[in-house]
């Protein structure tokens, strides 16, 4: 407090919020890769001690064969036949141009909210190669209008279905391992990490127009038969509302949680996004 800090959120990181954030709430369930877990009775010391619900981080589950509404296709349809317009999915020989691309987007659609900030293009580019040897180049989606990125949607595929079997190693051995396991395909579902669109095209039907354009791709390479869309906080109705219009249902809940220092001041939970 003397230092000028009047609260602490909790259980988070010190990065970014797509690992290792949000206490479990609902939906005790084997977490997917980089998620948290905990028991229930964590909750209860939670909020015994004086936290409360600062925000929640919704979780959906989706089969990935799923039709989409006819209200998706609508959007597609609009776009798909303006030449403006073009959707593309990530190749890993031009990672530096998408993670570029994806810290200029991100900047515009996330960092202003509360707990985040600025994306450096170098910090993507650092991102982009760790998740290289997991990248599936089908599961990462840009949508540029002019050439110049407005909207991404990044997955990654669900790697916890790999390394359960690895018995906590990643030696030599178990890299060898990991990669027989991947090529037997063990590895059947994937996670929606972050979705993006630049605030001036938002509510216009471009997040649509990207979803039915990597369906098409996802759904025909049958390599995945679940999705499981993570980290949706509360606070964000139009996010919520796409997980819901593609027929996705509510797979847990993950809470983040504040604490006043000053135990008089009035307790206020995060804005919701207009």
């Amino acid at each position: 407090m003397q230092q000028g800090m009047e609260a602490m959120d909790g259980p988070i990181n010190f990065g970014e919020r797509d690992r290792w954030w949000g206490l479990v709430v609902e939906g005790f369930k084997p977490p997917i890769y980089l998620m948290n877990y905990n028991l229930p009775y964590y909750v209860e010391l939670f909020e015994n001690y004086g936290f409360r619900n600062f925000y929640n981080q919704i979780c959906w589950h989706l089969f990935v064969q799923t039709q989409l509404n006819e209200k998706f296709f609508e959007q597609d349809e609009k776009y798909k036949s303006n030449p403006e317009y073009k959707t593309i999915h990530l190749r890993k020989n031009q990672l530096k141009k998408f993670s570029t691309d994806f810290s200029i987007i991100y900047n515009q659609a996330w960092a202003k909210h509360e707990g985040n900030k600025q994306l450096s293009k170098e910090v993507a580019y650092k991102m982009f190669k760790t998740m290289k040897p997991v990248i599936d180049e089908h599961l990462i989606w840009f949508v540029y209008h002019k050439n110049e990125p407005v909207a991404f949607w990044v997955n990654l595929p669900e790697l916890n279905q790999i390394f359960k079997h690895l018995n906590g190693k990643f030696n030599f051995f178990a890299k060898l391992k990991y990669l027989w396991l991947k090529k037997r395909g063990i590895c059947n579902k994937f996670t929606g990490i972050v979705f993006g669109v630049i605030p001036q095209y938002q509510g216009q039907g471009i997040d649509y127009y990207m979803i039915v354009e990597g369906a098409r791709v996802i759904q025909a390479d049958k390599q995945y038969n679940e999705l499981e869309l993570q980290w949706q906080g509360d606070f964000n109705p139009r996010i919520l509302n796409i997980s819901k219009n593609i027929g996705a249902t509510q797979s847990r809940r993950l809470a983040t949680y504040r604490y006043i220092f000053d135990r008089s001041k009035e307790f206020h939970r995060h804005p919701v996004l207009s």
